[in-house]
């Protein structure tokens, strides 16, 4: 509705209120008066200049605030407590001669043993898994697992093979032994067992075991075994 037509239609609603007011006498003119009063009051709400009306908004409504996630306090591990393994060797009764006297320092004035720790028997102390390996070609020539008890390391696990390499995979110990047939060089083995121990009790029980075996393809030369040692005879304790 435009603001003409509101006029206009206003003008003829008020003329017919008078008219029925003359026609009446002076209460009805007062009441039809009224009447006109309010028709006109009801158009102006009604109409407006840009024809919509009056609107029920309805009640505001607040975003809620996020409130940040709290970050959890965290600690530094301790640290772990290491050992020196080649005075853990050349006290532990079960190592053999001929292993404490290839533990040696190399020319770079290094011991040839790798250490590892970690949770292997369920003790409240790491374990440590010590790997004793050769200077100039780093082959495995024995392998140990340490537990403390009463502040004391024990030998819970030996072997002492050549080619032989012991590692921590998830709370287990894996050994890697290289296999050799008659005639393979140091370099190029036939094949490998992979080995995998748990601890049960008080001692560790095999569980798995793979054999891979190597392709007689690649290798073109023979390589000398390391410090005398002839990788296809097993060594003994």
């Amino acid at each position: 509705m435009t603001a003409g037509q509101s006029t206009a239609g206003t003008a003829r609603l008020t003329a017919r209120a008078a008219r029925t007011a003359r026609a009446a006498g002076p209460c009805a003119a007062g009441t039809a008066a009224l009447a006109g009063v309010a028709v006109l009051c009801l158009l102006a709400a009604g109409c407006s200049t840009g024809g919509t009306g009056t609107r029920d908004e309805g009640a505001a409504v607040t975003a809620p605030l996020e409130r940040g996630v709290p970050t959890p306090a965290t600690s530094a591990a301790p640290p772990v407590k290491t050992v020196d393994p080649a005075w853990l060797l050349r006290r532990d009764p079960k190592v053999s001669a001929r292993i404490k006297a290839a533990l040696k320092p190399c020319p770079e004035g290094a011991y040839p043993v790798d250490t590892s720790y970690g949770n292997l028997t369920g003790g409240s102390v790491p374990d440590v898994v010590v790997n004793v390996m050769t200077c100039g070609d780093a082959v495995g020539i024995g392998t140990y697992v340490y537990r403390e008890t009463d502040r004391t390391y024990r030998c819970v696990f030996a072997v002492e093979e050549p080619a032989v390499y012991a590692t921590i995979d998830r709370g287990e110990l894996v050994l890697t032994q290289q296999v050799y047939a008659k005639g393979d060089p140091v370099a190029y083995p036939s094949g490998e067992d992979v080995v995998t121990y748990s601890w049960s009790g008080n001692r560790f029980t095999e569980r798995y075991r793979v054999r891979n075996n190597y392709s007689s393809a690649v290798g073109d030369g023979a390589v000398q075994a390391p410090d005398g040692v002839d990788p296809t005879v097993p060594r003994q304790n």
